[in-house]
């Protein structure tokens, strides 16, 4: 453990910080128009949108609101300073069947390393059923089989700075393929997480998916072209690449707080029962909050509820529902939890994922 007298100022200067972050709180309760010049969500803009999936039944049934409460393999995804409080060996698998028979994985493991950090991987991939080929000349298909995915792999560490304070980061490679042509970027996420001396109150931002962006490039794109149509005698066949434009990554900035109430406020050392809220600024969308509740018993069993996209303009989030159930077998802890997400005119989607560590 560091001595914290060593490290003491770092609160003291995220003081400030942490105050005009927390102003953050307060933007989706205003008019948008009266906060924003743009008067366009830019929604559909951006590159791999599978990347704002959210993973881990817990943070889904809690309405996302996750940030300070990811100290487990979730944060891999949802803030990688809170792995740093992880102090044994954790492995998350998560399976979704997604929208119109899209399907979801996510697959990650963290590794504490004592007083050298905690370092994790993880690998998520985006699918879907291959589908046959049409042209215009070929409106029944062609034979052919077309296939696309997107896929995401990352390495992330978080360090404990203090017994309070946390950071962490993540470098991942995403690829995004369609048939013969595909699209990679590198990108960053960067988070802190800080434990308050007022009622361990919880407070953390994450930056996700700070990268290049991405354009289309391959085969698929190679056409024969004539470059001179008006005149007769050129080679009406020359090779030509057509050229797509670029697009940036679904950037999103978080910040939350949290508070147990029954065991910090109430002194009720068996029941936890956690109130989170996040706020959210994403570069392709207006801002808005996510706001989760749980109930524990013991750590043993839990309920969950809370709602995504809080006063987000055309939002298809809402009401999520969950719960969970925690046992021990032997040398392993198992965490199996399941969430009722709501998708607006898409309707309710149910999510199961199982965390199991190595004590």
């Amino acid at each position: 453990m560091l001595n914290y007298e060593k490290y003491k100022t770092v609160p003291q200067m995220l003081r400030g910080v942490l105050k005009v972050l927390m102003i953050l709180f307060m933007l989706p309760l205003i008019n948008n128009s009266n906060i924003n010049a743009q008067t366009v969500s830019k929604v559909g803009t951006s590159a791999a949108t599978f990347l704002k999936i959210g993973v881990g039944a817990r943070a889904l049934a809690m309405g996302e609101a996750y940030t300070t409460i990811a100290e487990d393999v979730t944060g891999l995804y949802w803030n990688p300073a809170g792995i740093a409080n992880v102090d044994k060996i954790q492995f998350l698998v998560n399976h979704y069947d997604y929208i119109a028979d899209i399907y979801y994985d996510f697959g990650g493991v963290v590794l504490p390393m004592s007083h050298y950090g905690t370092f994790g991987i993880y690998f998520s991939y985006l699918g879907m059923p291959d589908i046959e080929r049409t042209t215009l000349t070929n409106q029944y298909g062609t034979g052919e089989m077309v296939s696309a995915s997107s896929f995401c792999t990352g390495l992330s560490y978080g360090k404990a700075l203090t017994d309070r304070f946390n950071i962490g980061g993540t470098v991942k490679y995403i690829k995004e393929s369609l048939w013969h042509t595909s699209a990679s970027s590198m990108a960053l996420d960067m988070g802190i997480l800080y434990t308050t001396n007022f009622k361990n109150v919880k407070l953390g931002m994450s930056i996700s998916n700070f990268g290049n962006k991405m354009q289309l490039s391959g085969r698929d794109l190679l056409i024969q072209h004539d470059i001179d149509v008006l005149h007769d005698g050129n080679n009406s066949n020359i090779n030509a690449d057509l050229k797509t434009d670029k697009f940036s990554l679904p950037m999103l900035f978080r910040v939350g707080m949290s508070a147990n109430i029954a065991k910090d406020f109430l002194g009720m050392e068996d029941n936890n029962f956690i109130i989170a809220v996040n706020a959210l600024h994403p570069n392709d969308n207006f801002e808005y909050l996510n706001i989760g509740t749980e109930y524990s018993y013991k750590g043993i069993f839990a309920l969950r509820g809370g709602y995504r996209q809080l006063f987000l303009e055309d939002s298809e989030g809402g009401l999520t529902l969950g719960m969970g159930l925690h046992f021990d077998i032997g040398n392993c802890d198992f965490t199996m939890d399941y969430a009722a997400v709501d998708f607006g005119r898409l309707d309710y989607l149910n999510k199961f994922s199982l965390i199991f560590a190595i004590k």
